[in-house]
Protein backbone atom coordinates (compact mmCIF):
# COMPACT_ATOMS: atom_id res chain seq x y z
CA UNK A 1 0.00 0.00 0.00
CA UNK A 2 0.89 3.58 -0.46
CA UNK A 3 -0.36 5.67 2.14
CA UNK A 4 -0.49 9.31 2.54
CA UNK A 5 -0.53 10.68 6.48
CA UNK A 6 -1.62 14.43 7.03
CA UNK A 7 -1.93 16.71 9.65
CA UNK A 8 -1.08 19.78 11.25
CA UNK A 9 1.89 20.38 13.40
CA UNK A 10 1.49 18.58 17.02
CA UNK A 11 -0.95 16.26 15.65
CA UNK A 12 1.31 13.27 15.87
CA UNK A 13 2.07 12.28 12.80
CA UNK A 14 6.02 11.18 12.69
CA UNK A 15 5.09 9.35 16.48
CA UNK A 16 1.94 7.40 14.52
CA UNK A 17 3.99 6.54 11.71
CA UNK A 18 6.55 5.01 13.30
CA UNK A 19 4.47 2.74 15.14
CA UNK A 20 2.47 2.02 11.99
CA UNK A 21 5.47 1.37 10.28
CA UNK A 22 6.76 -0.93 12.91
CA UNK A 23 3.41 -2.77 13.04
CA UNK A 24 3.14 -3.30 9.40
CA UNK A 25 6.49 -3.13 7.83
CA UNK A 26 5.46 -0.72 5.73
CA UNK A 27 8.55 1.54 5.22
CA UNK A 28 7.93 5.62 6.95
CA UNK A 29 8.86 8.50 5.00
CA UNK A 30 9.57 11.51 6.74
CA UNK A 31 11.21 14.34 4.27
CA UNK A 32 12.57 15.81 7.01
CA UNK A 33 14.34 12.85 8.62
CA UNK A 34 15.57 11.21 5.30
CA UNK A 35 17.01 14.88 4.37
CA UNK A 36 18.82 14.94 7.52
CA UNK A 37 20.26 11.55 6.43
CA UNK A 38 21.32 12.26 3.08
CA UNK A 39 23.30 15.54 4.80
CA UNK A 40 24.77 13.45 7.37
CA UNK A 41 25.90 11.06 4.55
CA UNK A 42 27.39 13.42 2.23
CA UNK A 43 25.56 12.23 -0.73
CA UNK A 44 25.46 13.93 -3.75
CA UNK A 45 21.60 14.54 -3.14
CA UNK A 46 22.67 15.37 0.31
CA UNK A 47 24.93 18.34 -0.48
CA UNK A 48 22.59 19.94 -2.90
CA UNK A 49 20.10 19.67 -0.30
CA UNK A 50 21.97 21.35 2.44
CA UNK A 51 23.12 24.60 0.35
CA UNK A 52 19.34 25.54 0.45
CA UNK A 53 19.01 24.16 4.32
CA UNK A 54 22.01 26.25 5.18
CA UNK A 55 20.50 29.42 3.95
CA UNK A 56 16.78 28.33 5.50
CA UNK A 57 15.73 27.93 2.38
CA UNK A 58 13.22 25.50 1.46
CA UNK A 59 14.42 22.50 -0.49
CA UNK A 60 12.57 22.61 -4.26
CA UNK A 61 10.06 19.80 -5.18
CA UNK A 62 12.92 18.18 -7.57
CA UNK A 63 14.90 17.20 -5.03
CA UNK A 64 12.06 16.21 -2.38
CA UNK A 65 10.11 13.72 -5.37
CA UNK A 66 14.27 12.58 -6.57
CA UNK A 67 14.54 11.55 -2.90
CA UNK A 68 11.02 9.95 -2.33
CA UNK A 69 11.32 8.02 -5.61
CA UNK A 70 14.16 5.67 -4.29
CA UNK A 71 11.95 4.27 -2.20
CA UNK A 72 8.69 4.18 -3.50
CA UNK A 73 8.79 0.49 -4.88
CA UNK A 74 9.08 -0.70 -1.30
CA UNK A 75 7.87 -4.31 -1.44
CA UNK A 76 5.77 -3.78 1.84
CA UNK A 77 4.54 -0.20 0.62
CA UNK A 78 5.28 3.08 1.83
CA UNK A 79 4.19 5.76 4.78
CA UNK A 80 4.48 9.14 3.44
CA UNK A 81 4.78 11.37 6.55
CA UNK A 82 3.51 14.70 6.30
CA UNK A 83 4.60 14.53 2.60
CA UNK A 84 3.49 15.87 -0.25
CA UNK A 85 2.82 19.61 1.16
CA UNK A 86 1.78 21.15 -1.63
CA UNK A 87 -0.30 20.64 -4.79
CA UNK A 88 2.49 20.47 -7.21
CA UNK A 89 4.26 17.70 -4.84
CA UNK A 90 0.78 16.17 -4.89
CA UNK A 91 0.78 15.68 -8.68
CA UNK A 92 5.01 15.03 -8.87
CA UNK A 93 4.13 12.12 -6.45
CA UNK A 94 1.23 10.86 -8.81
CA UNK A 95 3.58 11.10 -11.97
CA UNK A 96 6.65 9.31 -9.91
CA UNK A 97 3.83 6.80 -9.01
CA UNK A 98 2.55 5.89 -12.15
CA UNK A 99 5.86 4.89 -13.72
CA UNK A 100 5.75 2.28 -10.92
CA UNK A 101 2.14 1.27 -11.38
CA UNK A 102 1.77 1.65 -7.67
CA UNK A 103 -0.85 4.71 -7.19
CA UNK A 104 -1.40 6.35 -3.50
CA UNK A 105 -4.08 3.69 -2.13
CA UNK A 106 -5.31 5.79 1.34
CA UNK A 107 -4.54 9.43 2.09
CA UNK A 108 -5.63 9.91 5.92
CA UNK A 109 -6.03 13.43 7.56
CA UNK A 110 -5.61 13.86 11.66
CA UNK A 111 -7.45 16.64 12.51
CA UNK A 112 -6.77 18.12 15.95
CA UNK A 113 -8.40 20.82 17.41
CA UNK A 114 -6.47 24.19 17.28
CA UNK A 115 -6.25 25.05 21.36
CA UNK A 116 -5.25 20.94 21.84
CA UNK A 117 -2.18 21.28 19.25
CA UNK A 118 -1.40 24.40 20.80
CA UNK A 119 -1.00 22.45 23.77
CA UNK A 120 0.82 19.32 23.25
CA UNK A 121 3.26 21.57 20.87
CA UNK A 122 4.09 23.73 23.81
CA UNK A 123 4.59 20.60 25.73
CA UNK A 124 7.18 18.99 23.13
CA UNK A 125 10.74 18.59 22.82
CA UNK A 126 12.92 17.30 20.59
CA UNK A 127 16.77 15.44 20.91
CA UNK A 128 18.70 17.69 18.87
CA UNK A 129 21.17 14.83 17.51
CA UNK A 130 18.68 12.19 17.01
CA UNK A 131 15.27 13.81 16.77
CA UNK A 132 13.90 11.58 19.36
CA UNK A 133 10.25 13.35 20.90
CA UNK A 134 9.27 13.68 24.01
CA UNK A 135 6.09 15.20 25.63
CA UNK A 136 7.68 17.34 29.05
CA UNK A 137 3.97 16.38 30.57
CA UNK A 138 3.47 13.39 29.68
CA UNK A 139 7.13 11.41 28.78
CA UNK A 140 10.20 13.48 29.47
CA UNK A 141 13.38 12.23 29.49
CA UNK A 142 14.65 10.77 32.76
CA UNK A 143 17.10 13.46 33.26
CA UNK A 144 16.28 16.91 31.73
CA UNK A 145 17.31 18.20 28.91
CA UNK A 146 19.04 14.67 28.14
CA UNK A 147 17.98 12.26 25.66
CA UNK A 148 17.54 9.09 26.89
CA UNK A 149 18.22 7.55 23.58
CA UNK A 150 21.52 9.68 22.77
CA UNK A 151 22.36 11.30 25.69
CA UNK A 152 21.89 14.84 23.49
CA UNK A 153 20.35 17.74 24.38
CA UNK A 154 16.59 17.85 24.22
CA UNK A 155 14.69 21.17 23.77
CA UNK A 156 11.48 23.01 23.20
CA UNK A 157 11.92 24.19 19.19
CA UNK A 158 11.77 27.41 19.27
CA UNK A 159 8.65 27.36 16.29
CA UNK A 160 6.61 24.90 18.84
CA UNK A 161 6.35 27.77 21.56
CA UNK A 162 3.25 29.21 21.91
CA UNK A 163 3.64 32.58 19.83
CA UNK A 164 5.19 30.69 16.76
CA UNK A 165 1.88 28.17 17.04
CA UNK A 166 -1.06 30.16 15.67
CA UNK A 167 1.15 31.49 12.68
CA UNK A 168 2.59 27.75 11.91
CA UNK A 169 -1.91 26.47 11.55
CA UNK A 170 -2.34 29.51 9.24
CA UNK A 171 0.50 28.43 7.09
CA UNK A 172 -0.80 25.27 7.27
CA UNK A 173 -4.15 25.05 6.20
CA UNK A 174 -2.90 27.65 3.50
CA UNK A 175 -0.74 25.02 2.07
CA UNK A 176 -3.33 21.55 2.94
CA UNK A 177 -6.41 22.65 2.00
CA UNK A 178 -5.59 22.79 -1.36
CA UNK A 179 -4.12 19.23 -0.97
CA UNK A 180 -6.78 17.98 0.44
CA UNK A 181 -9.17 19.37 -2.13
CA UNK A 182 -7.12 18.04 -4.45
CA UNK A 183 -6.69 14.01 -3.49
CA UNK A 184 -10.81 14.60 -2.72
CA UNK A 185 -11.41 14.79 -6.23
CA UNK A 186 -9.60 12.10 -7.13
CA UNK A 187 -11.02 10.07 -4.17
CA UNK A 188 -12.25 10.17 -0.65
CA UNK A 189 -9.48 11.44 2.20
CA UNK A 190 -10.70 9.65 5.54
CA UNK A 191 -10.85 12.25 8.53
CA UNK A 192 -9.73 10.68 11.96
CA UNK A 193 -9.96 12.56 15.06
CA UNK A 194 -6.58 12.26 16.12
CA UNK A 195 -7.38 13.39 20.10
CA UNK A 196 -7.07 11.07 22.68
CA UNK A 197 -4.04 8.85 23.85
CA UNK A 198 -1.70 7.73 21.45
CA UNK A 199 -2.85 3.86 21.79
CA UNK A 200 -6.33 5.16 20.60
CA UNK A 201 -5.11 7.07 18.01
CA UNK A 202 -3.04 4.62 16.61
CA UNK A 203 -5.91 1.68 16.59
CA UNK A 204 -8.14 4.01 15.20
CA UNK A 205 -5.33 4.43 12.26
CA UNK A 206 -4.42 0.49 12.54
CA UNK A 207 -8.39 -0.25 11.70
CA UNK A 208 -8.22 2.82 9.52
CA UNK A 209 -5.51 1.09 7.16
CA UNK A 210 -7.03 -2.62 7.54
CA UNK A 211 -10.67 -1.58 6.37
CA UNK A 212 -8.42 0.35 2.92
CA UNK A 213 -6.48 -3.33 2.35
CA UNK A 214 -7.68 -5.01 -0.40
CA UNK A 215 -9.82 -7.84 -0.23
CA UNK A 216 -10.47 -6.87 3.73
CA UNK A 217 -13.92 -5.84 4.82
CA UNK A 218 -14.35 -3.37 7.63
CA UNK A 219 -16.23 -4.04 10.85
Amino acid sequence: MRIVLMGPPGAGKGTQARRLSESTGMKHLSTGDMLRAEVASGSELGLLAKGFMDRGDLVPDFHIIAMIQQHIDHPAGILLDGFPRTVVQAKALDEALEQTTTPVDQVIHMSVDIDELVKRLSNRALCGDCQTPYSLESDPPSQPGICDNCGGSVAVRVDDRPEAVTHRMKVYQDLTAPVLDYYKSHGDVVEIVATGSPDEVFEKLSQTIKSGMPGVNAN
